[in-house]
């Protein structure tokens, strides 16, 4: 089986287990870190690669992306704005109405706490919204 043909049978998942390790660095430490958390408050959590390769995770909605730039591992949640952050993680996309995101540089390490009530909240911002509302089936 060609390289190729591997990568149009892997699961998202792995897809996504690929990303981090070509990374190589602390930046795939942090996202696999992050991933990691996410996990932990939503086991059932969808898991997909968008946009040139963007790790996404999903209940109901998304809940946030997981971009990997030189100097950042960059983690955007859809409807940030709306998500309480007392723990003030948001540090980056702050003036828009929709998203917010927060900025990991090498070295630094996000509250787990803090990040996993962001993903809670994320979801049940999600959940929320899909109430009374016919679900629709992927074709």
């Amino acid at each position: 089986m060609s390289e190729t043909d591997a990568a149009a049978t892997a699961t998202p998942s792995e897809l996504i287990d690929k990303r981090i390790a070509e990374l190589g660095d602390w930046r795939g430490e942090a996202l696999s870190r992050m991933r990691r958390l996410i996990r932990e408050v939503d086991a059932e959590v969808a898991e997909e690669l968008k946009w040139r390769g963007t790790p996404v995770w999903s209940h109901d909605g998304i809940i946030c992306t997981g971009e990997s730039y030189k100097s950042i591992v960059k983690l955007t949640f859809a409807k940030g704005a709306s998500l309480p952050d007392p723990a003030g993680l948001f540090n980056s996309s702050l003036d828009g109405n929709t998203r917010r995101a927060i900025d990991i540089h090498e070295g630094e390490e996000v509250d787990a706490e803090a990040f996993k009530a962001l993903v809670r909240g994320a979801i049940d911002l999600n959940t929320s919204n899909r109430k009374g509302k016919p679900h629709k089936a992927k074709a």
